[in-house]
């Protein structure tokens, strides 16, 4: 979500992204304005169930401020395999949001996003905007409704070639069509105190609804993806390990490994 693709992308919604938002809301309830950021390192960028590091580490960051009122605004950005689409080294999301406080220890945020892929010359224009509305309690659980207009998707096109044997050669297409992406996530506190820190436990669970592209007739495309794992928290700095899967049915949508594996985060806010 939603300060940092739910830092997202590294893991979307990976459950320390709910860390990112949460402390500086809860800031804005007692100062005008507050500012901060974090800097991540991951063992796979993972986001909505695929790989944009294919299974390699990334480095991340976010730089945010927040007023009052519940505003709030800032940048993330985090590195990503080159030989993915569309071939930029790093991206990069500008992102800006209210949040409004609700009885019952309920709060709902409305954000919108631009996601633009930076770094060097692009094969194709990859780029995206995505509005979400996401309801929080008791800031540890997340649920949360995004639509985006123009969503990139990829189809596979296969070539043949050769003169003497028949070679053939998979090329992925983009294509824009509108997506809808629900998700939900949360943390539990396990332990308190533990060296100094505390112990989590963390899950997050999402579907994503891609509409047929404009050339092509039938229904559209959507996978279910999720994580589940631990967290600790100490001070400063938290440290994330989780188990994350999609439904195969994602490679029909993105030209990224479905990412069925673990993973680790290592965050440091400041």
């Amino acid at each position: 979500m939603i300060v940092s693709r739910r830092c997202r992308r590294a893991a979307a919604p990976s459950a320390w992204a709910l860390w990112l938002l949460w402390p500086h809301c809860g800031h804005c309830q007692s100062t005008p304005a507050s500012f901060g950021g974090v800097l991540a390192v991951t063992s796979d960028y993972i986001y909505r169930g695929v790989s944009e590091s294919d299974g390699q580490g990334a480095l991340q960051a976010d730089l945010h401020g927040s007023t009052a009122g519940g505003t709030f605004a800032g940048v993330w950005a985090s590195t990503r395999d080159r030989n993915l689409e569309p071939g930029t080294p790093a991206e990069m999301q500008l992102y800006l949001g209210q949040r409004i406080d609700l009885d019952g220890g309920w709060s709902a945020t409305l954000s919108g996003r631009a996601d633009y892929y930076v770094g060097g010359p692009a094969d194709h224009s990859g780029d995206y905007q995505e509005i979400s509305a996401s309801l929080t309690w008791l800031d540890r659980c997340t649920f949360s409704l995004s639509v985006i207009p123009n969503a990139v998707r990829y189809t596979t096109v296969v070539s043949w070639y050769g003169e003497y044997a028949a070679q053939y050669q998979y090329q992925y297409q983009p294509y824009r069509s509108a997506a809808l992406v629900g998700d939900g996530s949360g943390q539990w506190l396990l332990r308190d105190g533990l060296l100094g820190g505390a112990l989590y436990a963390t899950a997050a669970a999402g579907y994503y609804y891609s509409s047929a592209p404009g050339h092509e007739a039938g229904p559209g495309i959507g996978y279910l993806y999720g994580n589940a794992g631990l967290a600790f928290e100490r001070r400063r700095w938290r440290l994330d390990l989780g188990y994350f899967a999609a439904q195969s049915r994602a490679a029909q949508l993105f030209a990224y490994p479905v990412a069925k594996r673990l993973a680790a985060t290592l965050s440091w806010q400041f």
